[in-house]
């Protein structure tokens, strides 16, 4: 098992070393001294580790379930030690506690920061910000992979023929996922570029949107997305870390076009154009759809970023749909709408059977080839229920230690969301700096437990306390 973690994390140090060796050219092509010397650290330590971990790597165990949950959830704690370092030794004083939890937001893509002015920020480490929020939309995205068998074996065959995912397979994919994601980030940039973004602004925002992270190159979105054009245009890019990474590649790659591989699309796409007419019909405030259109795509991909005449009386509507999420295997968070969907339809079914005992009722759905299995049902419940339980807990946490009720329940469900606070929820001047120390040891836990569900934590205690 440890072999296996290593080679796993060993990867992702690599790939560590290879953004730290960016940020390095960075620096001398625009004479940026001030931080290099951190970003030498970065390269040297994570290129180090990263080499070790495949020493004498010959010897060929089988992989488990619990071994892969150790591998991700170390791995959210690991790997951001090594974004902590330009923070630390950077010149901006900061504990190595504000330090952690700056990584930690980056590269769960949530996106809280303890900076309070970005203007102050030297460019290369708002480059660095950006970066860890990239490599951190990778991880979550392998990490779904090696982890599928346990979240959802029905939502696996819209990825893949395979029964089971071998090494060759799992290698095969994940470098799938790369080139898909690598391609999308380049297609955001260039798109921004497009509407006179400056390049510098067009690299950040691309990597945050793909990411669905919150870290932005400027205090203000609103600075640079300043026509209804551009906020027309910014909102269908959000959508990116919303639908499916593999929708692009099944419809042009795709020999044989299954409607199982667009079936959660397909739902996502209706659930879209729903949210959009009722917004459009009720929510339409001084007729500026344009900026609640923004304000929807950014929650439903769980972005959440704003601009500053967003509605702030819609708070609770845009939670909810950050609570909903989008696609199972995108960047974006939340409980995902297809669970939901399959739960209410499954729900329905239970009670209409008691209603009418002669007839029948199935759970197949539309679109998807066979039914849904009893224990696929009990997964998605139990989703649901552990995010209240979460949810409880950290917004319990949060108010013993001094955050008042209502923030500390907005706060709650954006960290478990890895969403970003903004004006829409009414936490747009919230000051993460000034938190106590155990309010940032609630949001740094929670955060990583929002990635990899509390699900996986809840295997990992059930086989230790329940060895039989």
């Amino acid at each position: 098992m440890a072999r296996f973690i290593l080679n796993y994390l060993g990867i992702f140090f690599i790939g560590l070393s290879v953004l730290s060796f960016f940020n390095i050219i960075y620096c001398y092509y625009f004479n940026l001294y001030l931080n290099i010397d951190t970003y030498f650290y970065a390269f040297l330590i994570s290129l180090i580790i990263g080499l070790i971990t495949f020493i004498k790597n010959k010897v060929e165990v089988k992989i488990n379930n619990y071994s892969k949950i150790f591998a991700v959830i170390i791995g959210y704690f690991l790997l951001p030690l090594i974004i902590t370092i330009p923070y630390y030794f950077s010149v901006y004083n900061l504990s190595f506690l504000d330090c952690y939890f700056e990584a930690i937001s980056g590269f769960t893509s949530t996106g809280f920061t303890v900076f309070d002015n970005i203007k102050h920020i030297d460019q290369s480490l708002i480059l660095w910000r950006s970066t860890s929020q990239w490599i951190g939309g990778i991880y979550f995205l392998i990490s779904i992979l090696l982890l599928i068998d346990i979240f959802d074996d029905k939502l696996k065959k819209s990825l893949t023929n395979f029964i089971s995912f071998n090494y060759s397979e799992t290698f095969k994919q994940s470098f799938k996922i790369l080139i898909l994601y690598t391609s999308l980030t380049l297609i955001l940039f260039i798109s921004l570029k497009l509407i006179n973004f400056r390049t510098f602004d067009s690299f950040n925002i691309s990597m945050s949107i793909i990411s669905s992270g919150g870290f932005l190159p400027l205090n203000d979105i609103g600075l640079v997305v300043n026509s209804n054009f551009k906020e027309f245009v910014f909102s269908i890019l959000m959508l990116s870390s919303y639908f499916s990474l593999f929708l692009i590649y099944n419809i042009f790659f795709l020999k044989e076009k299954k409607i199982r591989f667009f079936a959660e699309d397909i739902y996502l796409l209706i659930y879209f154009f729903t949210l959009l007419v009722i917004f459009f019909i009720f929510f339409n405030f001084d007729y500026n759809f344009s900026n609640v259109l923004f304000s929807l795509t950014s929650s439903m991909s769980n972005i959440g970023i704003s601009l500053r005449d967003t509605p702030s009386n819609l708070w609770f509507l845009f939670l909810i749909v950050v609570i909903i999420g989008g696609s199972f295997f995108s960047t974006s968070s939340g409980i995902r709408l297809l669970k939901i969907y399959f739960l209410f339809k499954h729900s329905l079914n239970e009670i209409l059977s008691y209603s009418r005992p002669n007839n029948v009722y199935t759970n197949k759905f539309h679109l998807i080839d066979s039914n849904i299995e009893q224990k696929d049902i009990n997964k998605y419940f139990l989703s649901v229920i552990v995010f209240i339980i979460s949810l409880f807990l950290v917004t319990s946490f949060l108010s013993l230690f001094g955050t008042n009720f209502e923030e500390a329940f907005k706060l709650g469900i954006l960290t478990l969301m890895n969403t970003v606070n903004s004006s829409m929820y009414g936490l747009n001047n919230f000051d993460f700096l000034e938190l106590n120390s155990y309010s940032k040891f609630i949001i740094i836990l929670f955060m990583v437990i929002g990635r990899v569900e509390l699900l996986t934590i809840l295997i990992i205690v059930k086989k230790f306390i329940f060895k039989s």
